[in-house]
């Protein structure tokens, strides 16, 4: 090969080289590979059993969350509810969780079912009172909560707030879990054992109206067990966060006399690492989106703002207070 056919070649191979780099090889001109989006942060919800409040309600706040919230998933799990939520939180195992103000007061002091301190957690706010259901069968021989010595009685969930709590109003009647047959059985399954007579009584610390009590009352006739008299006011006076409640007459079939009951609070914690701005928007939406969450489950019409701190003892997180002070909730 002469000379100028090399010299042709080589310049040739020159140009494509040239423009070979100008088309995607390095050069200049060369367009930005197309950044893909950002990964949604994941954070677990823990809840409660699938029969009681805590996990149909926590889906619907979940849903809206989702829905509402930027660069948020939300997965919501069903526990064992309160006890076993706040010590997920302690674990770092969960980063928000529905819990009763009282199990969260003990968690964070060490006391109760909590033989250490958990800390690290902070409240967000009031979600739904937490309402005390305790019934028998209409035509039960057990006319009252004395009455319940050495019978087989539902108590709640074991690691649950409800389990706790009867515990605490059955002492203010000189009754402990030795002087009755406790069942420590999920919300569903001491509806089903119910059903078919194999316990004598079922408490619940539920919403009002809750669909493990409107699912006995289709099989069978039931009939509340007041709280009441001067056993109640020693409760008060012992328990602070406790208050009176009053079940509103036909509130469930055949129900037509009010209950006079007590009630505590269920209140949304999350773990204090958590982002402030994140907790913000998320206390933000839980207030602001209350009907939307309410369309999705009865309980989300009773998140109200103006109850947001009543009943919180424990520590509240920066970005829930941040919203507060703008909306001109009173803290503390």
């Amino acid at each position: 090969m002469n000379l100028k056919k090399i010299a042709g070649l080589t310049a040739l191979l020159m140009v494509l080289a040239a423009a070979l780099a100008g088309c995607g090889g390095g050069g200049k001109t060369q367009e930005k590979p197309a950044q893909p989006a950002a990964k949604a942060k994941e954070l677990l919800f823990a809840t409660g059993g699938t029969a009681g409040t805590y996990y149909p309600l926590g889906g619907a706040i979940s849903q809206i969350w989702n829905e509402k919230v930027k660069g948020v998933h939300v997965t919501v799990q069903a526990t064992g509810a309160s006890v076993e939520n706040m010590r997920l939180l302690g674990k770092k195992e969960a980063d928000l969780a529905l819990a009763m103000n009282n199990i969260a007061e003990d968690a964070y002091k060490g006391q109760g079912s909590f033989k250490e301190a958990i800390k690290n957690f902070k409240a967000v706010g009031v979600v739904y009172p937490e309402v005390v259901q305790a019934f028998v069968g209409a035509d039960s021989d057990i006319k009252n909560i004395a009455g319940l010595k050495g019978k087989k009685v539902a108590v709640g969930p074991t690691g649950s707030g409800t389990a706790v709590t009867t515990e605490i109003i059955l002492k203010a009647y000189g009754l402990t879990y030795k002087d009755i047959q406790p069942i420590f059985a999920t919300f569903a399954d001491a509806v089903d054992q119910f059903k078919d007579k194999h316990i004598d009584s079922a408490w619940n610390v539920l919403a009002v109206p809750a669909s493990a009590i409107q699912d006995v009352v289709t099989v069978r006739k039931i009939r509340f067990l007041d709280i009441e008299g001067p056993e109640l006011e020693k409760l008060l006076k012992e328990q602070p966060l406790f208050s009176k409640y009053e079940i509103p007459a036909n509130s469930y079939q055949g129900q037509d006399k009010p209950v006079k009951t007590v009630t505590l609070q269920s209140v949304l914690y999350v773990r204090e690492d958590l982002d402030e701005n994140l907790v913000y928007e998320l206390t933000k939406t839980l207030y602001e989106q209350k009907d939307a969450i309410g369309q999705i489950h009865n309980a989300g019409k009773q998140i109200d703002l103006k109850r947001a701190v009543d009943g919180v003892t424990t520590p509240i997180h920066p970005g829930a207070l941040k919203y507060y002070q703008e909306k001109g909730i009173k803290v503390g």
